[in-house]
């Protein structure tokens, strides 16, 4: 039997969506389809993360359990550990920089570590952006970097904490300093001080797209989006989003998704939907790639609340002037009743900047914060809002990936930041009020929740019969996947967990907000 190429192509991609991912975890979701969902098998439900020496905060070995090692991050981390070729990259904040070469400037870090020993090989100072223009409200948060690398090969694809696209060289500066950008040693110290000399245990910058500069765009609050690296083509979302005091958009017309040429970081193609004039907040979504009617098509949550499709690069484009993506649908992730009250008048955006504990309850529209995840010939994505807004009305969405058409909705889940795990046909996905939702992956029916009672930032993993989910109570919760609800296990934790727990090659990586743990199987 002959197939013609459509349906190689949807028989490649019908396995690509249906199977978790094994072996290295080389960005975030573990590939272009985004599912937090993994094969792997003996994946332990118990650790003790110990306690920490001195000052220095390091972990003394003697006081865990069933950790291989552990690794001092920062004092607030957001970004979430990538694993391929034996290495490990993390994004964090400065907080805890110990090298009289660099000032903490409140800014980011990004750490490569040996995925064996947890040795660090070589680390990216990236300082606070610094500007006189007060309006400017943007990398003042001591957030560090707040997204996933993504690994292909020897380069490393990160947006760092000022608005850049980089890729870096997984060797670091241990073998020279590649590329056309020569100037880490000035990168990596504030303006108007002497360059830094650079050593082996330092990053190799191979070449750097500034958004701010170049585009130009205005990021609200922090740079959030996990690049895709598909061939020779690299896809960013922008962060674009409104001014200091939230009351109007200062580029309205930015892109909210570039393409970048893999190998010089030329800006190939943008899309031109002009999102920003209907933007709510910020823009902090990362893309899919996925292949659906027999396209290729890249998918991203916009700042407006709106899902766009758009068709991907299949060759390089000819000429210097950017190509225009072309839309091929796209949907509305809020509810009609949440943006139109019952007589047809447009809702407010409602950021009360409430607390969690008053349970004060906002309504409204919200943006897109989690990444869609695609599986089945479906997209599922929820919707949400910065967590100093408050807990609020919230929707996840069931979407055909090949028309953009509802196949359901639901609106048990509140505001939410955090992406679905699919495994088995059941979606796993929690919400800021602090929810552990089940959901059937086809119907919507939802099989059970449970409630942690602490906000959650973290994103579900499901794998080996497990999902994994962490607090900002300082707690990682596991239970059971499957239709009958079954707390496994409760473990408590030195810092606040904002991150998604990662496996690969059979470690379980936990990333909290100053550590780093590598766990090996249960002895």
């Amino acid at each position: 039997m002959k197939l013609s190429n459509i349906g190689i192509v949807a028989l490649i991609t019908a396995f690509m969506s249906t199977a978790a991912q094994a072996g290295d975890w080389g960005d975030w979701g573990g590939g272009p389809t985004r599912n937090m969902a993994s094969v792997e098998k003996n994946i332990p439900t118990s650790f003790g993360p110990g306690k920490s020496k001195d000052d220095s905060r390091q972990i003394d070995p003697s006081t865990t359990r069933n950790v291989k090692w552990s690794l001092v991050l920062g004092s607030q981390t957001y970004g979430n550990p990538v694993i391929a070729g034996g290495k490990i990259i993390v994004g964090t904040n400065d907080g805890m920089l110990r090298d009289k070469r660099f000032k903490r400037t409140r800014g980011g870090l990004v750490i490569c570590c040996d995925a064996e020993t947890g040795k660090t090989l070589w680390r990216l100072v990236v300082p606070r952006f610094r500007t006189k223009d007060r309006k400017f409200n943007y990398d003042n948060l001591n957030l560090g970097i707040c997204n996933s690398a993504a690994i292909q090969g020897d380069r490393a694809y990160i947006v760092s904490s000022r608005g850049e696209v980089l890729c870096l060289d997984m060797n670091g500066q241990a073998d020279g300093n590649d590329g056309e950008f020569q100037d880490e040693g000035k990168y990596m110290v504030e303006a108007g001080k002497p360059p830094a000399k650079l050593n082996k245990t330092d990053a190799d910058i191979i070449w750097r797209y500034d958004m701010i500069a170049e585009l130009p765009m205005n990021p609200q609050d922090a740079s959030s989006c996990a690049v895709i690296v598909d061939g020779d083509f690299v896809y960013a979302g922008t962060s674009n989003g409104v001014d200091r005091g939230h009351n109007k958009c200062k580029y309205p017309d930015a892109p909210s998704i570039i393409v970048l040429n893999r190998k010089t970081g030329k800006l190939l193609a943008q899309d031109n939907e002009k999102t920003s004039r209907n933007i709510l907040h910020g823009q902090w979504s990362s893309p899919a790639l996925i292949t659906a009617g027999g396209k290729k098509l890249l998918v991203y949550g916009c700042g407006d609340g709106v899902l766009y499709a758009f068709e991907a690069l299949t060759k390089m484009p000819d000429g210097d002037k950017p190509e225009i993506l072309k839309v091929a649908w796209k949907y509305d992730c809020s509810p009609k009743e949440y943006r139109f009250d019952k007589n047809g008048k447009k809702r407010p955006y409602e950021k009360r900047h409430a607390s969690y504990k008053s349970g004060k309850r906002g309504g409204g529209p919200s943006e897109i914060i989690a990444t869609p995840v695609f599986y089945k010939g479906k997209i599922y994505v929820a919707i949400g809002q910065d967590s100093r807004h408050g807990i609020g009305d919230g929707a996840l969405s069931c979407i055909d990936a090949a028309t953009g058409k509802r196949v359901w909705i639901s609106k048990q889940v509140d505001r939410t930041m955090s992406t679905c795990s699919i495994l088995d046909d059941l979606v796993y996905v929690s919400d800021y009020t602090g929810n552990l939702h089940c959901f059937d992956a086809e119907t919507g029916q939802r099989y059970w929740v449970h409630e942690t009672k602490s906000p959650l930032w973290s994103s579900t993993f499901a794998v080996d019969g497990k999902v994994f989910l962490g607090t900002e109570n300082s707690e990682l919760w596991v239970l059971q996947t499957g239709k009958k609800k079954k707390v496994l296990n409760k473990i408590k934790l030195l810092e606040k967990m904002a991150n998604t727990p990662t496996v690969a090659n059979g470690v379980l990586y936990i990333a909290t907000g100053r550590y780093l743990y590598a766990i090996s199987a249960e002895k």
